[in-house]
């Protein structure tokens, strides 16, 4: 760099990282991401779309590799890399993506099992008939041009798209900070639509809602929504559907059955729906299917075979739509390019306005550009006619005048245009110069000069054209047609079923070990886990009896409550898996109890400064690994008992072996908190805590033996006393058991 051209600025690190990336996200938002609002499309497909007509690849023509119309692309107008660039082109063929495919592909364009194309060098391509109406009138000066990246060619900035394609074949992309989601329609129903908008501006997104009930995607599938929420999502432009496979029961011999999938949702790849089922089979979360099978060939056909004749179909397909992708929520959120070229949300309305007023700057831009041609052609017209007329004198002058084009003009008054046909007419023309043909051509061109100008002076006539124009769309692709037919069923919200948690899991029994150093698992059956293994210097800690179907509560010592599953326990013969795998608990905690969930029961838990509360179990189920931070705890203190309520009295002792026995009515039931005093200490704190019923006496284990103390006169008091020494025989580890 010479001295001369170096330029140095000091600018702030984030000034220009913000300047910079500013520029990154508003190139990504507009030139790559959204589509435009008005043809539907994102820049790469439109310039694959111009590109494939520039190689004349008409319906009506033959195949071109899709390598050429990619190199075209990328070499033209889309500097990017070929694989993204054939990627677009094949989604725009694929009949289970695009409602109605743009381009019509010959060889292998991948398939609903989510494989994919073949290479471009060996698939061919060519437009289809919903690909020229994107396209019809590009060369009318219907819409503007610009350079392409190069500045060597020139590329539409936007198509004239006479079919209504943003609804129809819908839009998904990922900008920066925004992101699109438009599912297809049903194009004779977007028409409806359309109409019932021109005709009555300004109405309604219910009325428009009469005509287009909802999406129609190319996958078919039952949409499964509420009204009210179709409804407020096409209002808002923001929404999602609930979305489910279509399923049939096919009666078998002896009562048997099974049942059959047709469809399945959009954008979810049948490989995939078939993959879940069998892990979910094989993980035995699925009790209630015996097998599932692949029987597709030219359609979806998904058999499920049910475990046995009596279990409900309904049941069945509800545990299905819970846990696979047979059911799915497609998004809608119509952030799009106005013609602007600012990104907005639009409403359904709104949507179907700027499609409206696309089409009439298109049609006013044709029917100037018609005009145009039409006064070219009179002025051309008037000059034959002159010339037919002097037809000799014509003669003479070309023959022999130096400057006849300069002569023509003065001796007939000609313009530069006229003399210039004249004089570029060959001499075989002149045996078609008729009067009369001259004339009738000259008349018809009048005649349509008029009505073009009359149609852009009438407001009223410029919507009656745009109707008719919107009709013979309706009419190509109506519902009796084999692409107009609607493929997805607009259903109501289905009926509730009442799938019990036993349908999703299989009910056994299991016993569950968990030792000192927190290594958990789960043996088959009940049982007392003496016979069970464990690592060296280890041993058993916790021994639940449970069923795969149960909740476990652990209660650790940071006050928090851990909910496992008794299914998603680690199996086997090994010694299992740290219990800090499946729940996070925190360094330096550890597990207080674990004992099965009761619904409805309630919890004693208290921390080792001896203050605690009453918690039903309910309240300490936790959602997440994280835990319920349910005891809270005082510095230095950490939570020390957890025991089932039962009984009217508490038992509690310190570490200063001082035993207190008081009403239970006297503990607060809380949800949350540090409780209350439960017993008073000069030296330690809390050792253990035991709720019984006085009646029936205070037991504690001795070994083997289990001890009852009935007189419990001397130790009775009332809670936050300090208590007196347990009687004779009590442990002395100062713990119940």
């Amino acid at each position: 760099m010479t001295e001369d051209r170096q330029e140095i600025r000091p600018v702030a690190f984030a000034e220009a990282l913000g300047e910079r990336y500013l520029a990154y996200a508003l190139s990504t938002i507009m030139a790559r991401s959204l589509p435009d609002v008005r043809d539907g499309l994102k820049p790469v497909h439109r310039r694959l779309l111009y590109a494939m007509r520039q190689l004349k690849l008409d319906p009506e023509g033959g195949f071109k590799k899709c390598a050429r119309v990619v190199g075209d692309v990328i070499g033209k107008f889309h500097p990017h890399g070929d694989a993204a660039v054939y990627d677009a082109l094949v989604r725009l063929a694929q009949e289970f993506a695009v409602r109605y495919p743009l381009v019509d592909g010959q060889g292998n364009f991948g398939n609903i099992d989510g494989d994919n194309a073949a290479a471009m060098r060996y698939t061919e391509a060519r437009l289809t008939e919903v690909a020229t109406l994107l396209l019809e009138g590009i060369d009318d000066d219907a819409v503007d041009f610009r350079d392409t990246y190069d500045g060597e060619d020139r590329e539409p900035v936007v198509l004239p798209a006479r079919f209504p394609n943003l609804l129809a074949n819908g839009a998904t992309g990922i900008a920066v900070g925004m992101a699109t989601s438009i599912p297809p329609h049903n194009a004779a129903e977007v028409c409806d639509a359309l109409i019932h908008r021109l005709d009555n501006p300004g109405c309604d997104t219910a009325a428009l809602l009469a005509h287009l009930p909802g999406p129609d995607l190319p996958t078919g599938g039952v949409l499964v929504e509420p009204p009210d929420s179709v409804l407020e999502a096409y209002r808002s432009g923001r929404g999602a559907f609930r979305l489910r496979a279509r399923w049939a029961v096919e009666p078998l011999k002896h009562g048997q059955y099974r049942i059959v999938v047709s469809e399945i949702p959009y954008q979810v790849p049948k490989a995939r729906i078939v993959e879940r089922i069998a892990t979910l089979l094989a993980a035995r979360k699925l009790p209630l299917l015996a097998d599932v099978r692949d029987e597709s060939a030219e359609t979806v056909r998904l058999v499920l075979e049910p475990k046995s004749r009596s279990v409900d179909p309904a049941v069945l397909m509800a545990v299905l739509f819970r846990h696979t992708d047979l059911e799915v929520r497609i998004a809608l959120n119509m952030n799009v390019l106005d013609r602007a070229n600012v990104p907005r949300v639009m409403s359904l309305g709104a949507v179907l306005d700027a499609f409206l007023d696309h089409r009439h700057e298109v049609l006013e831009r044709r029917t100037r550009h018609r005009l145009g041609v039409i006064a070219r052609r009179l002025e051309v017209l008037a000059g034959y006619l002159v010339a037919y007329l002097n037809l000799d004198e014509v003669i003479r002058i070309v023959r022999e005048e130096d400057e006849p084009k300069r002569v023509l003009m003065s001796r007939f008054a000609l313009s530069e245009v006229q003399a210039e046909a004249i004089l570029n007419m060959r001499l075989r023309s002149l045996r078609k110069l008729e009067e009369l043909e001259i004339r009738r051509e000259h008349a018809a061109l009048e005649k349509e000069q008029g009505e073009l100008e009359r149609l852009l002076a009438s407001p009223a006539r410029r919507r009656r054209v745009l109707a008719r124009e919107i009709a013979d769309v309706r009419r190509r692709f109506g519902p009796e047609t084999a692409l107009g037919r609607r493929r997805t069923e607009i259903a109501g919200p289905p009926a509730p079923v009442a799938a019990a948690e036993a349908t999703v899991i299989e009910r056994e029994p299991i016993t569950v070990l968990c030792s000192q150093k927190g290594w958990i698992r789960a043996l088959r059956g009940h049982g007392d886990g003496h016979d069970a293994r464990y690592k060296e210097g280890d041993r058993a800690r916790f021994v639940v009896t449970a069923e795969t179907t149960d909740r476990l509560l652990g209660f650790a010592t940071n006050g928090r409550f851990y909910t496992l599953g008794g299914d998603r326990l680690p199996r086997g013969r090994g010694f299992g898996e740290p219990v800090r795998d499946l729940i996070d608990l925190a360094n330096g905690h550890d597990l207080v109890a674990l004992f099965v969930h009761r619904p409805g029961a309630r919890l004693l838990v208290a921390a080792s400064d001896g203050r605690g509360f009453v918690v039903a179990e309910d309240d300490v189920l936790a959602q997440t690994r994280h835990g319920k931070q349910v005891l809270n705890l005082a510095a230095g203190a950490e939570a020390a008992v957890c025991v089932a309520v039962v009984g009217d009295h508490v038992a509690v002792i310190g570490d200063n072996r001082r035993l207190l026995v008081f009403p239970l009515a006297e503990v607060p039931v809380m949800s949350r908190g540090r409780g209350v005093i439960l017993q008073r200490y000069r030296d330690g704190g809390l050792a253990d805590a035991k709720t019984f019923t006085l009646a029936n006496g205070l037991s504690w284990r001795l070994g083997e033996r289990t001890r009852t103390e009935t007189d419990l006169a001397p130790w009775l008091g009332r809670r936050a006393q300090a208590g007196r020494l347990p009687p004779r025989g009590f442990p002395a580890a100062n713990r119940f058991a």
